[in-house]
């Protein structure tokens, strides 16, 4: 009997609130790593109405006077405000109608200096009770990384298709060709599976906000021919393929003013549409000692080249840390019954090839540079150019394999 059912994922705009929050700290996070390349940070941001909080931890050591031990103001690297009305202004929020817009928002900056507890934990030196002079963990957590076979980007095919279509969306808007279109926006699309492929796109959802006066039926029509049609699959749709065009009828308030926004509540957006697990950490807003984000890269750098490989047609790996120790405490990868060897030989293998220590996964991707804003949107991963999607590591893995099963 065939294995059949119907899994759903979901994407959301630039203009949705939540990620209006995720592109704010990630544009902060980027500006202070322009600044200094070896920043501490940690920023969370608000959104509602008129209204942008941030809040959080920033250490600039190009700030810090080593004599003295005094720090200057983080303006003085930079200006938060315009760093955050500039961003506002790219997602698109540029509209006279806009109660949420670039150059009248309210900013609250609630941002103070990181934790020297946790600094000593993450510093590459010995400390009082600390174990290691190693660079260690900036926090306790779990970590998953996810791979598969089912599209070009080794991504399961509901979040790919869900992101393609906010991509399209986006992309359509900011070149003026439907000037009632605004920034606000989500997908979702639901795709069936025959013996675990896929075969067909079920129901597509899209809802995104508009200008007051614009047609349902005008909407639907666009987005079906122009969005959907343009982006996915012929193969997959088929007449009995249902498109739920802002279903509500009416979406003209949206953003911040029709809800609110934080950083880090999209971790399923962000990561594999809820196909593989995840470990809870948001991304958004962190620099790479922080572990929650660039240990979830490195799990998607390992189980891509698991993939590429050739060692199996879907994977997963987990690992774990504890705050200010310098090794992993558990590394273990599964292949879901689809290995060409045993999990334990493709764990050890992975072990061999990869270094799972903080300092090297940041050496190993190159992470101390300013590159997060391009993450924020449309997953973090599955995009051409981002380290973590190299499969650069094939030959070396096939090889630590061949070495483990003589």
């Amino acid at each position: 009997m065939a294995n059949s059912f119907v899994f759903s994922s979901e994407s959301v705009g630039e203009g949705h609130p939540d990620k209006v929050a995720d592109f704010i700290s990630d544009s902060i996070l980027d500006a202070c790593m322009t600044y200094d390349r070896h920043a501490r940070v940690a920023c969370e941001t608000f959104v509602k109405s008129n209204m942008v909080v941030v809040g959080g931890e920033i250490t600039l050591p190009r700030l810090q006077n080593r004599v003295t031990g005094k720090t200057r103001p983080i303006d003085d690297a930079f200006n938060i405000d315009k760093v955050i009305r500039d961003a506002i202004r790219e997602i698109g929020y540029v509209n006279e109608d806009d109660v949420f817009q670039a150059d009248k928002v309210f900013i609250n900056n609630y941002l103070t200096a990181q934790s020297q507890d946790i600094a000593q934990g993450v510093d590459a030196k010995k400390a009082v009770g600390k174990k290691t002079a190693e660079q260690g963990a900036g926090d306790q957590g779990i970590m998953f990384g996810y791979a598969c076979n089912e599209t070009p980007e080794l991504m399961p095919t509901p979040i790919i298709y869900a992101h393609r279509l906010g991509r399209e969306l986006t992309k359509i808007r900011k070149s003026g060709k439907a000037p009632w279109l605004r920034p606000d926006a989500k997908s979702q699309v639901s795709v069936r599976y025959e013996n675990d492929r896929p075969v067909e796109i079920v129901n597509v959802v899209i809802s995104t906000q508009h200008a007051k006066g614009t047609a349902h039926k005008k909407i639907e029509k666009f987005l079906i021919d122009n969005v959907i049609k343009k982006v996915l699959p012929a193969r997959m749709l088929n007449k009995k393929t249902e498109y739920l065009i802002n279903p509500t009828g009416n979406f003209v308030i949206g953003g911040p003013q029709g809800d609110s926004g934080l950083t880090g509540r999209k971790i399923i957006v962000d990561t594999y549409g809820g196909w593989g697990r995840h470990g809870g950490g948001a991304f958004s807003g962190k620099d790479p000692s922080k572990v929650d984000r660039s240990a979830a890269y490195m799990g998607r750098w390992v189980a891509k080249n698991i993939i590429a490989a050739g060692l199996a047609t879907h994977t997963e790996i987990q690992f774990a840390y504890a705050i200010g120790h310098p090794q992993p405490v558990s590394v273990r990868v599964e292949t879901f019954g689809t290995g060409n060897v045993s999990d334990e030989i493709i764990t050890a293998a992975v072990q061999k090839v990869f270094s799972f220590k903080p300092a090297d996964i940041v050496a190993q991707l190159k992470l101390l540079r300013p590159i997060y804003r391009e993450t924020t949107n449309y997953g973090h991963f599955g995009k051409v150019g981002l380290p973590w999607e190299q499969t650069n590591k094939t030959n070396a893995l096939k090889a630590a394999v061949n070495s483990l099963t003589k």
